[in-house]
């Protein structure tokens, strides 16, 4: 259910069959050189080399067996053999994996912030993990040739400002929010001034949308509709919509009875609407995991006008995640054929980061045969800051 490896990285340029690597250079061959961006990387650890990160003790509890087991999986996943080392085994194995990618380009590492109610208190017992901003900056520093730092500051923190504005003036130009697993209302006024300091330094929120399933967020799943981030927009800032909302249901906020349909329909709202135009963005991350309607997937394939505003991520550790992973699927859904599937899962058991990135360059739509273009996957000129 975890991670099904059984080749190392490096041994892939050697060892791979002739068809895996002709699937790996017609991915790469229109990609500029360093050009390749993954704007969606998380990092995770249990504090055991100083970096603060943390995991809800009932991860780590067989009181708690699901929790228990979702904890084994995801180790299992990142290469994790022994946790009193976990922290320094999840960073080698992941830059491992991206150096072993020819022509790797950088991927956006993210922080992520505790659970912080309205009122500024913090609540440890809703925080399934916590990864520090100076950890993920230090990792940034150490790694440069395959890490950039994304911060995570919860906006009812009591120093949130502060927070804000210091990873701002020191370059940082992207936060990551997961509402549904935070906490938080993007439509809530209290973030005004949290978000004219975002405009103020020119920064990008990468926020989930839709459904959360990976992390623990039933409580609050309300909070992953794609409508609240207009108020984010409407003081200028720049968002990625991760997941482009494609899991789950939302409440039409625009309707009248407040009916509830597709987040990925409110996604689609959105982006249709001119005014956020330069503005609003959507991240493709587990997209073509086994949980997405494949409807989501033929129109984002077919809609040629969306194509320039969607950026790439791959949500690692998830790719690696061998149950959310059904090539099969998208052979019967006609997305891949079936040879394409064997080369792909070839690819996955050296490298599932390569493998998710393959396989988005791969699947085309099943009738027009259209296909994600590079500018997905390299860098998009208008989300980039200094850092």
């Amino acid at each position: 259910m975890g991670g099904s490896f059984s080749h190392e990285p490096e041994e892939l340029a050697n060892k791979a069959s002739s068809g895996a690597q002709y699937l790996i250079q017609q991915a790469f061959q229109d990609i500029e050189p360093g050009q390749l961006i993954d704007y969606h990387t998380h990092i995770l650890g249990l504090g055991n080399s100083g970096s603060g990160a943390y995991v809800h003790p009932k991860l780590q509890s067989w009181k708690h067996p699901l929790d228990r087991l979702k904890f084994k999986i995801y180790t299992s996943a990142a290469g994790i053999e022994n946790l009193k080392s976990a922290d320094q085994e999840y960073i080698r194995r992941l830059a491992q994996l991206i150096r072993a990618i020819p022509n790797h380009g950088k991927y956006r590492i993210l922080a992520f912030d505790q659970f912080y109610s309205p009122d500024g208190r913090v609540h440890p017992d809703k925080t399934e993990f916590y990864i520090p901003n100076d950890y993920i900056f230090r990792l940034a520093v150490q790694y440069p040739d395959v890490f950039l730092p994304v911060i995570s500051v919860h906006p009812y923190r009591p120093d949130a400002l502060e927070e804000l504005e210091k990873w701002a003036q020191r370059g940082i130009s992207h936060v990551k929010w997961l509402p549904n697993a935070m906490g938080i209302d993007p439509s809530d006024f209290r973030i005004d001034l949290y978000y004219q300091i975002m405009k103020k330094y020119n920064m990008v929120l990468l926020t989930h949308t839709g459904e959360e399933q990976a992390v623990e967020a039933e409580e609050y799943q309300r909070l992953g509709n794609p409508l609240l981030l207009r108020k984010p927009l409407q003081h200028g800032v720049r968002v990625i919509m991760a997941h482009c909302a494609s899991l789950g249901q939302c409440r039409d906020l625009d309707h009248p009875e407040q009916r509830k349909i597709a987040c990925f329909q409110l996604f689609l709202r959105m982006m249709e609407e001119k005014k956020w135009v330069g503005l609003l963005f959507g991240e493709i991350s587990a997209l073509f995991q086994f949980n997405r309607d494949p409807a989501v997937i033929s129109t984002i394939l077919q809609h040629q006008e969306l194509h320039p505003r969607l950026v790439n991520g791959s949500d690692y550790p998830l790719p690696a995640i061998n149950m959310v992973i059904h090539t099969r699927n998208l052979v019967s859904a006609g997305f891949i054929s079936s040879d394409e599937r064997k080369y792909l899962n070839e690819i996955y058991s050296y490298n599932p980061l390569l493998f998710d990135y393959v396989l988005k360059r791969t699947v085309k739509h099943p009738e027009s045969g259209q296909r994600l273009p590079r500018t997905v996957f390299q860098t998009n000129p208008a989300l980039e800051g200094s850092f």
